[in-house]
């Protein structure tokens, strides 16, 4: 435990939460990176096949994704390197396209998709980056609902990161809250709202409100184990907690695995073969409802 919680002396406190010591925190919704990394990946079924070649001198990137009866093709342009845009289509009728463009102290965002020729969601996102904080802005609208959204995190100690987000979503606001605490041995988070930057999450997470908690423990270099409480304030029945690991066999390959307490239990290989060619083999079953879910995906680029 003094690894993980190394005592401090009141010296060695009060100068270590001096703000022109304190460091830039992780954005506001990336406070769960690390678990969700170890346990919110997508498990999936069939044959994916994603190719992502780049044209002329790198600036043009072109991917392909084929699944079980969807087909989806995108373009990133970089007209620089800290300004990029993004397009994608697929055979279910819907064309995304997004620019984002980076500064210094400055991050926005702006982002459209259509569904069927018709206008589904626009949304732009203004993120300020500050020596210990960052504060950012979300507009938006979708079929339904418009968006309002600001979120703030600040570094108050050297471990601890505290913030706050505030939503409004046409018809009653929302207020949420995180706390970040991290050392070289654990990363520890709690958070009311659950927000990435994701539009589309976003919107849902209207209709919803989360509490969310996880804790990750790096017990070696090639070993992580993660865990996680999530509890729905609405529905107040959706309660799941999840175990998983993540083992580093070697620079080529990657094991994770997980076990929830629905009884999913679930489990993602990465391995690169060659050059620019990498397999990721993904598997998953359900005890209660017997769902089984086997999948290969191929990643070339």
């Amino acid at each position: 435990m003094a690894d993980i919680l190394p005592p401090l002396t009141t010296k060695e406190a009060f100068e270590k939460v001096d703000n022109s010591n304190l460091t830039r925190p992780v954005g506001y919704h990336f406070v769960d990176n690390e678990a969700c990394d170890f346990l919110k990946r997508g498990y999936f079924r069939g044959l994916n096949l994603d190719y992502y070649p780049a044209f002329f001198d790198e600036k043009l990137h072109i991917s392909a994704r084929t699944e079980p009866e969807h087909y989806e093709l995108g373009a990133s342009y970089y007209f620089h390197p800290k300004l990029e845009f993004t397009g994608y289509v697929n055979t279910h009728g819907g064309l995304t396209a997004s620019v984002k463009a980076i500064t210094d102290n400055l991050i926005i965002v702006a982002m459209t998709e259509l569904r069927n020729a018709r206008l589904y969601m626009a949304g732009a996102g203004f993120e300020y980056l500050a020596l210990n904080y960052r504060a950012q802005l979300l507009l938006g609208s979708d079929s339904d609902i418009g968006l309002f959204g600001a979120t703030y995190i600040q570094r108050v100690t050297p471990r601890l990161s505290l913030g706050g987000e505030f939503f409004w979503c046409s018809v009653y606001p929302k207020l949420g809250y995180a706390a970040r605490y991290e050392t070289d041995k654990m990363v520890a988070s709690a958070k009311k709202g659950k927000a990435p930057f994701s539009f589309n999450f976003i919107f849902k997470l209207c209709r919803d409100e989360i509490i969310t908690m996880t804790h990750v423990f790096f017990a070696h270099n090639q070993v992580s184990l993660a865990t996680d409480f999530e509890y729905s304030i609405f529905s107040r029945d959706d309660v799941i907690a999840s175990v998983g690991y993540e083992c580093k066999i070697s620079k080529q390959s990657t094991v994770q695995g997980k076990i929830d307490s629905n009884g999913v239990v679930s489990a993602f290989l990465r391995k690169k073969l060659t050059m620019g060619l990498e397999c990721l083999l993904s598997a998953s079953l359900g005890r209660k409802n017997r769902d089984r879910k086997l999948g290969l995906s191929l990643i070339y680029g």
